[in-house]
């Protein structure tokens, strides 16, 4: 493996920092019956022999599976205009839009993405993309402790806890005060959470529909925070928006989020794009580039880059973030996907994610040892409680063509007998069906 600009000695003290002594240790999580030395192909071989036996092998790993996981990466239904714009060379090849001269086209595609991802909100103003989810909520906080001058952070437990461990990387080196609310119950507790807010909170970071799948009214706390000087955050999920009361219209003052369900393939993760849009009188503080409508000189209309944060572009310490590029083609994407459902079919898509998730909750009441564990309303995700630790369930489903769900256990302490459910519109009757008949045989085998 080729390490550039890197030293021996440089491997070893990396290897030796996360407790490894050869690079072969990264994959001891592989079992060696999956571990091959070679093709064991024969030599004298023609370059199209190869490829097909290439391909053939290739095949072996194609196994279809009805898809329940969720958790903040989708397993929804991409129209297929979406992949054939998306491929287009001008989007493939465009790099960063530097010279608006010779990058009108794609500075305009943006700026139309900026434009739906307000609406899809209910903010004022959207920057261009971010990484993912994650680093956009990270950004975020920093973005709010600029704008407050503060340095507490509380954020609640119902928050996706892979976007919290990129918060915490995040604010470490900033001397930041982060302060995590515990989960209950699928819904926050509002009377506590407003117990915490002082004048010395900068921000409050929730989750609509949060982690469990439950979505409440936060309006309460908006407004307490508001008297307080400091700012909610709210994290996204950009499908449900399609049914829910847009963030901007709840008090929101930041809305994040990871846009991978609007027409983005799940890819074993990645990649996405993150999205962070907010009030204007925030705009000077996004991270990232915002793009803008403007006028030539002889009055046509035309788009540039009107804000550009990273210390590329602007004098160092005044850099609002060092993310040194965004996402353009995965934004361009939802734009796509956007642009292709239009508004009412849109709503249709959420619509049918809910009721799938519905019919789903209704087959669970009539399987022994189950229940959901929600009480309030939720959109297409919910918890369910099982009668033994949720880790031991889950082999015998994958062996059933069936991949159920997230065991909370790996994130929450006490949640071992519970796991996080996902129906979206790509699911049909028969297979939710086929899901609840199985967990009962695989329970009570």
């Amino acid at each position: 493996m080729n390490y550039t600009g890197l030293t021996e000695k440089d491997r070893e003290e990396m290897l030796k920092a996360i407790g490894l002594s050869s690079m072969d240790g990264l994959f001891n999580v592989i079992p060696e019956s999956l571990k091959s030395n070679s093709f064991k192909f024969p030599e004298g071989l023609t370059e199209w022999e190869v490829l097909q036996r290439i391909k053939l092998l290739a095949g072996k790993n194609k196994v279809e599976r009805m898809c329940f996981l969720g958790g903040g990466m989708y397993d929804h239904i991409i129209p297929a205009a979406v992949d054939f714009l998306a491929s287009r060379s001008e989007f493939v090849t465009s790099y960063t839009p530097y010279q608006p001269e010779c990058s009108q086209g794609t500075l305009q595609s943006l700026f139309e993405f900026q434009t739906m991802m307000c609406r899809l909100t209910g903010m004022e103003v959207s920057n261009a993309s971010m990484y993912d989810g994650a680093t956009a909520l990270a950004e975020s906080a920093l973005m709010a402790i600029r704008i407050t001058d503060r340095k507490k952070i509380i954020v609640d437990e119902g928050v996706n806890p892979l976007y919290r461990g990129v918060l915490k990387t995040y604010l470490k080196s900033h001397s930041i005060n982060l302060e995590e609310i515990p989960v209950e119950a699928d819904v926050p507790d509002m009377e506590f959470i407003i117990s915490r807010i002082d004048n010395e909170t900068g921000a409050f970071i929730i989750q609509i529909p949060n982690f469990f799948g439950s979505v409440f009214d936060y309006y309460r706390i908006a407004e307490v925070l508001h008297k307080n000087g400091a700012l909610l955050i709210v994290v996204s999920y950009p499908m449900a928006l399609g049914l829910i009361k847009p963030p901007g219209e709840m008090g929101a003052d930041i809305v994040v989020g990871d846009g991978q369900s609007l027409g983005i393939p799940m890819q074993f993760g990645g990649p996405s794009f993150g999205f962070i849009t907010t009030r204007r009188e925030y705009m000077r503080n996004l991270p990232g580039r915002i793009v803008g409508e403007t006028v030539d000189t002889e009055g046509r209309r035309g788009f540039v880059l009107t804000l550009q944060a990273r210390e590329q572009h602007i004098r160092r310490q005044k850099a609002t973030s060092n993310i040194c590029s965004n996402q353009n083609l995965c934004a361009l994407r939802a734009l796509f996907y956007l642009s292709l459902a239009g508004s009412s079919g849109f709503g249709e898509v959420a619509l049918r994610n809910h009721q799938n998730a519905e019919y789903l909750k209704s087959k669970f009441e009539g399987v022994m040892g189950v229940s959901v564990w929600n009480r309030s309303d939720t959109f297409n995700e919910f918890v369910i409680e099982l009668p033994l630790d949720a880790i031991k369930v889950i082999p015998g489903m994958i062996e059933n063509k069936v991949l159920p769900g997230i065991p909370l256990g790996c994130f929450y302490k006490g949640f071992e007998k519970r796991m996080l459910v996902t129906v979206t519109e790509k699911r049909t009757r028969a297979e939710i069906d086929y899901y609840a008949a199985i967990l009962e045989a695989v329970l009570w085998k």
